[in-house]
């Protein structure tokens, strides 16, 4: 058992930060959390108390659509609409992977800044290569992060040094899900189906892809509606969908098992009561939009309609693999949305953008992203007195940290209740 005593602030709902000054957390050893307590409970007066004095101590952010293998490429080559930019960059970079030591080399850096991010859990894109997936989920591992991490599926409108065939595709979740059964640390890593998205799927991979993900019980994740030229490409390839959504719906790819789309940034009319009816959970992913000309996803909408969004830094659409530059992008593209539609349609506030990155993301990994009893405990204790010279409330501090924070004020890091220490570069 062990008791940490700090500022502890938590989203239990998007409405209201909850805010515990000086309070306990009681973890038990198998990284749960017991309770919070304002004044700690007499029968956990025997166990030894941790206290971080007057930093804070909140939930680890969780990022719901990233790519790994671009990790080389954060901060180039934004010059470009989403499709160009997949063939001018990213599918010659992601094309690299075939190289195991080239793979060792970028995706250690990148498993280390996910950690110096204070991302303690992530759902991954690899590439279509099976054995450098292989070693990225073992990288995952080592760290002590948990991931849900997906070997890509491509064989159609791509290149030919980065398609696998479907037989390929299959045996290579097989071969995924085997290891991590046998190497996998508690659960933190899993895999998870990836459809790169609809235009690089043939339909009959698409369909065993539907079929692998409901035989091993695994969830999926793709991309919605990210583009328009994207939307009018699928179009023209599927002309007997009635939607983007409804592709991946009809191959059992759309809610069967949990999904993540990410951007739907043009979902709306059937595509949108797909996504309510069938649960699956929107990724927001700000900074890749923004720096894509993808165009604003409607967030306020779905998140009044209901739907579950979470956020992503869709490294390297998104320049910043950190969470707080996506609350930031999401704050300040919902505002794009309430001057364009003259204040008739409210922009996000820092205590929901802040839900989005630890709660609502977390939601995938089970009880995961915030400081309630039955909740496993990612945390991050944040030090922000250079911050905090003029006595701010606790409300102002977590303002300020979400826009003026970064990786330097992250002074311990926590994934279900374990400290995890710098891993390798």
């Amino acid at each position: 058992m062990k008791i940490y005593r700090a500022n502890l602030v938590f989203t239990p709902s998007c409405d209201a930060f909850c805010m515990l000054p000086r309070g306990y957390v009681v973890v038990n050893d198998a990284g749960v959390i017991e309770g919070v307590y304002e004044q700690l409970p007499a029968q956990w007066s025997a166990v030894p108390v941790e206290d971080f004095g007057d930093k804070l101590l909140i939930p680890a952010f969780n990022d719901l659509h990233i790519h790994a293998p671009q990790y080389r490429n954060l901060g180039l080559a934004l010059d470009l609409e989403l499709l160009p930019w997949l063939n001018t960059y990213t599918f010659p970079e992601e094309a690299k992977f075939c190289d195991l030591q080239y793979a060792k080399r970028i995706y250690r850096r990148f498993v280390h800044e996910l950690w110096m991010q204070g991302t303690m859990r992530s759902a991954v894109f690899a590439t279509a290569h099976t054995e450098a997936t292989l070693l990225l989920a073992d990288l995952f591992i080592e760290a002590g992060l948990g991931a849900y991490i997906g070997l890509v599926g491509m064989n159609r409108n791509s290149p030919d040094n980065l398609r696998n065939t479907t037989d390929q595709l299959i045996q290579g979740i097989r071969d995924l899900k085997t290891h991590l059964d046998r190497h996998g640390k508690q659960g933190l890593v899993q895999p998870i189906v990836t459809p790169r998205f609809v235009p690089s799927c043939t339909p009959d991979m698409l369909a065993a892809l539907g079929k692998i993900a409901h035989e091993l019980n695994l969830p999926v994740q793709s991309h919605l509606s990210e583009n328009k030229n994207e939307v009018a490409w699928v179009k023209q390839l599927e002309p007997d969908s009635t939607c983007y959504g409804d592709v991946y719906d009809r191959h059992g790819l759309f809610g069967q098992q949990p999904t993540l789309m990410a951007h739907c940034c043009y979902s709306e009319g059937e595509e949108l009561e797909l996504i309510k009816r069938n649960h699956i959970t929107v990724v927001h992913c700000p900074m890749s939009n923004s720096n894509l000309a993808s165009g604003i996803a409607p967030i306020r909408h779905f998140m009044n309609d209901g739907v579950h969004v979470a956020l992503g830094t869709d490294v390297s659409g998104g320049h910043n693999m950190s969470m707080l530059r996506a609350m930031q992008y999401a704050i300040q593209v919902s505002k794009v949305h309430y001057g364009n539609s003259q204040g008739k349609i409210p922009f996000l506030t820092s205590c929901e953008v802040f839900y989005l990155a630890t709660k609502a993301g977390g939601a995938f990994f089970g009880k995961v992203g915030s400081f309630e009893p039955g909740y496993e405990f990612d945390a991050l204790l944040i030090d922000d007195t250079y911050l905090n010279y003029d006595h701010y409330t606790l409300q102002q501090r977590i303002e300020r940290y979400i826009y003026l924070g970064d990786d330097r004020d992250i002074r311990r890091r926590f994934c279900r209740g374990q400290e995890l220490c710098e891993p390798k570069m």
